[in-house]
């Protein structure tokens, strides 16, 4: 048995909320889809005409935009309308890390959360299936539970008005830059809950596309820890190979070549064993304090420090990767221009969110440089919001002497600097033209490729001075 769900309500148009409901909504064309969310200009971008105004870039998102937007898939700011008709309700808000108050650094921050359950609860109909999409800590489902049920003031006398809810957690596995492959050909879906008729309702919308083998069911519980172990999981791969990425410089080794050699093991895999600058995103980092603080909640010190360590390694990756630029330029690089290649996290993405790009930028600028930025998907207004400091102006309450400018080209970036810096792995910086670039460099110029995924060879052949994470060779 399965309730049948003919309106769903999305809170949240971000990142998760806006791919995730625009897929559903293309292979469940007899479900109408409202995606609410309170920022009024991200509302506006995903309903705008110029589809290049999506405030989210992810490849294959747009055609799925054209296919159902207007049709089955709607974008409102409307947000107690819109709860009033659902069947199925999913919270993809955000849940950043707490900056003050108990657990400040590592717990997370559930005020949006907390806020949708009791939305949901004044606006919704009874009986509502409750959908958990954000990544929450484990047993939060009890306290949404908690909220969307408690009696309301107006209500008390009258029972025959107190309504019940049934919450699913549902987490996502989906990775921005592949997202819509991701939501399209999942390695799993995962659902926990208590009530099977719940669950049943949207198992029957996962198997519009995704084969029944795929759909793994639990308890609540095991569902949200399950997403949380599963990113850490993934960051530590990435600080265990960023960490050894030093070991080969040191050695006379090639990370690549060891990468290879240990991703041939069928028990280890081949997956997350490029080394890059440190992982970035709205997840890793955030989960990972948030899974450190659980565990010292129950007394798992030892367990919290092991987690605590892949942290402390991504951050030492990017400060190490900023101090060997330092010494590769003689010691300062007060008053040099630096040409900046990417600053999303990721490739195939606009998100800057936690990018690596971020912190070896900030260190930069303090040390005097002058950055000149480019990514092909990352606005100007962007950039300016993640450095804390507007394009060619100096902040003079920390006394610092550098700046950044916002470049439109790799050329033009390039132009007049004396080194190159890769941050983000985008398909452009692979194919660049070394000739090129090296009449409009200064001499002696420096390429850091942090990606290993530019043809340093023919920049070495044209006189570029080349240094590549991992490589001692």
């Amino acid at each position: 048995m399965s309730i049948q769900i003919k309106e769903i309500c999305c809170i949240g148009a971000g990142y998760v909320g806006g791919p995730t409901m625009a897929v559903i909504a293309h292979h469940c064309p007899h479900i109408n889809i409202n995606v609410v969310d309170l920022n009024e200009k991200r509302i506006k971008d995903w309903n705008d005409s110029d589809l290049s105004r999506l405030p989210i870039f992810e490849p294959g998102l747009r055609e799925l935009i054209i296919k159902s937007r207007g049709i089955n898939l709607h974008f409102s700011t409307q947000i107690e309308e819109k709860l009033r008709f659902a069947d199925m309700i999913f919270i993809s808000v955000n849940t950043p890390t707490k900056t003050k108050g108990i657990g400040a650094g590592q717990a997370s921050d559930l005020k949006w959360v907390e806020a949708s359950a009791r939305q949901i609860s004044r606006y919704a109909k009874d009986k509502a299936i409750v959908v958990e999409k954000s990544t929450l800590p484990v047993r939060t489902a009890q306290t949404i539970k908690q909220i969307l049920e408690a009696p309301k003031r107006d209500l008390i006398n009258d029972t025959s008005k107190l309504k019940s809810f049934f919450v699913l957690s549902n987490p996502e596995f989906l990775s921005e830059g592949t997202a819509i492959n991701d939501l399209e050909n999942p390695d799993r879906v995962l659902i926990g809950g208590e009530d099977n008729e719940a669950i049943n309702s949207l198992i029957e919308i996962y198997l519009n596309w995704v084969d029944k083998e795929k759909i793994l069911t639990t308890n609540l519980w095991s569902s949200e820890l399950s997403k949380l172990i599963s990113n850490a999981f993934l960051a530590q791969r990435i600080s265990s190979i960023n960490s050894f990425s030093a070991l080969c410089e040191a050695t006379g080794a090639d990370i690549r070549d060891v990468s290879l050699a240990i991703g041939a093991d069928k028990r280890i895999g081949k997956y997350f064993l490029n080394s890059g600058p440190g992982f970035g995103g709205s997840c890793f980092k955030k989960d990972l304090l948030n899974l450190v603080y659980i565990c010292n909640h129950y007394g798992l010190y030892e367990v919290s420090s092991y987690w605590q360590k892949v942290v402390d390694i991504n951050n030492w990756q990017r400060k190490r990767i900023a101090k060997i630029i330092i010494e590769k330029l003689f010691g300062t690089i007060t008053g040099k221009n630096i040409a900046i290649f990417g600053f999303a996290f990721k490739a195939n993405t606009n998100d800057t969110r936690e990018s690596s790009a971020i912190s070896i930028c900030k260190e930069l600028i303090e040390e005097g440089a002058n950055l000149c930025i480019y990514d092909p998907k990352v606005s100007k207004n962007q950039i300016e919001k993640d450095l804390e400091l507007d394009e060619n102006n100096r902040d003079s309450s920390t006394n610092q002497e550098g700046s950044w400018s916002f470049c439109e080209s790799i050329v033009e970036a390039a132009n007049d600097a004396d080194a190159i810096v890769i941050l983000t792995e985008w398909r452009e910086f692979k194919q660049i033209n070394w000739e090129l670039l090296s009449n409009v460099l200064r001499e002696p110029a420096w390429l850091f490729d942090t990606r290993s995924i530019a043809n340093t060879k023919q920049a070495k052949e044209f006189g570029i001075n080349v240094w590549e994470l991992g490589n001692g060779v």
